[in-house]
């Protein structure tokens, strides 16, 4: 699948939202050699919530209590918010299409929703528990654009048949064939609890043993937030201790601070090379991997498992002897203290990324935080911080949305032509997280 355009209109096109950025991140005291945002990327992803609807009921959801009521939002204003996205942070833009599921939607509108952010030269990655995506789905989603897929796969999640996750993983494995040979991006979402906490260790095991499918497996803490009924998360679960169980799992002491994504108490990001099913800390010569960070920010990588991802880095070595001698070096390095695993592995590696979310409770943001944040909600009114987002749903999903030929209302799924809020009763068949206990 052809990568999106490197152009120098591109470049031109990202540098005033990299600059604001960067601002940002030096007025609040955020800037410095790892930070990527404002250096690689000028936010780390935008959130594209194409339905509200789901097929699960999961225990710490941010889901409102009322979104199972909703109509899901009109082609014309989806495509508005994507033009948006590309207008206020450039292209090359990460978007989540998620919800809700997004596979609930039309196959047709899904599709056709891909490659409007494909043609707006953003990256579009499908965000969905996995139960609708299948082969076929992917395949034809991959044809108009899609380059990566993150299944959310999680005991909060209380799928029938399974009660730990070690047997979630007989599913998380049935995804990824799903995938297997398609050019997609595989990442798996696990949200962290007190029920899970002491699995972490055994879930990185099993993603490093199948590294050669999974890119990225992202853990995000409970949050007390949206329609869930675990509310606050246990003391034990924080960033650190998420950071030292995957460490355990990985049988390496991963190095979690090198890079800054926005906010430190927000975001922890590690990057491992798996041979012979073992894990090789990437990032244990920080400075050196500050240093290729600033040299190659401006870079553009394919998502693609291949060489061809590779190729923009091998352009610009071989046009820099210097600064190419100085990554032979690294890489020497590197490759003599792998050498066992790479000698059994055959030469073969994989890289494998984690990342640690730290999502704030929805009676407890802090605004410092809000303001760095770097995943972002499409909404009516422009981008707004995730956690932001999830404590004022109702607030974004129940206003009419002005379109062609007056207010869609979101309770009604009709074109109106009033901005009249219309009343929304739940029932036992809508009501999701702690309304249906009521309803």
């Amino acid at each position: 699948m052809e990568q999106p355009r490197n152009s120098a209109f591109a470049q031109s096109a990202s540098a005033e939202p990299l600059a604001r950025a960067r601002a940002r991140m030096r007025m609040m005291g955020l800037w410095g050699p790892g930070q990527h945002m404002g250096r690689r990327w000028p936010i780390g992803c935008v959130a594209l919530e194409i339905t509200q609807r789901c097929n699960l009921d999961c225990t710490a959801c941010y889901l409102s209590e009322t979104s199972e009521a909703l109509h899901d939002l009109p082609l014309e204003e989806l495509f508005r918010r994507i033009a948006q996205i590309r207008s206020v942070y450039g292209p090359g833009t990460d978007v989540q299409i998620t919800g809700g599921d997004p596979t609930l939607r039309r196959a047709g509108e899904l599709t056709a929703i891909v490659r409007r952010v494909r043609e707006s030269e953003l990256r579009a990655t499908l965000f969905t528990n996995g139960i609708r995506a299948t082969r076929a789905l992917l395949a034809e989603l991959t044809a108009a654009g899609l380059e990566g897929v993150a299944f959310h796969v999680d005991t909060t999640q209380q799928r029938k048949g399974y009660a730990n996750e070690n047997g979630l993983n007989a599913l998380r494995l049935a995804y990824i064939e799903r995938a297997r040979g398609l050019p997609l991006a595989v990442y798996f979402n696990t949200t962290v609890h007190s029920g899970n906490f002491g699995e972490l260790p055994a879930l990185a095991r099993f993603f490093a043993r199948h590294s050669d499918a999974v890119s990225f497996a992202s853990f995000q803490l409970q949050a007390e937030t949206g329609r869930g009924v675990l509310g606050r998360r246990a003391a034990l679960i924080t960033p650190d201790s998420v950071a030292a169980q995957i460490s355990a799992g990985a049988g390496a002491p991963l190095r979690f601070d090198v890079f800054d994504i926005g906010h430190a108490r927000c975001n922890r990001f590690a990057m491992g090379l798996v041979a012979n099913g073992r894990v090789h800390d990437l990032l244990d010569e920080p400075e050196f991997i500050r240093w290729a960070l600033a040299e190659t920010a401006h870079l553009r990588f394919g998502r693609a498992r291949d060489l061809g991802a590779l190729k923009p880095l091998l352009a610009w070595a071989l046009g820099r002897p210097l600064a190419l001698a100085r990554c032979l070096g690294w890489l020497a390095r590197k490759a003599w203290r792998m050498k066992a695993d790479l000698l059994a592995s055959r030469g073969a590696a994989h890289k494998l990324s984690f990342f640690i979310h730290n999502f704030m409770d929805a009676c407890n943001l802090e605004q410092e935080r809000v303001e760095a944040c770097t995943f972002m909600v499409a909404t009516a009114d422009g981008p707004v911080s995730m956690c932001a987002h999830n404590a004022r749903r109702d607030h974004y999903l129940l206003r009419p949305t002005p379109v062609r030929g007056g207010y869609w209302d979101p309770v009604s799924g009709r074109t109106l032509g009033e901005q009249a809020v219309h009343p929304l009763r739940l029932t036992r068949k809508n009501a999701r997280g702690r309304a249906r206990r009521t309803a």
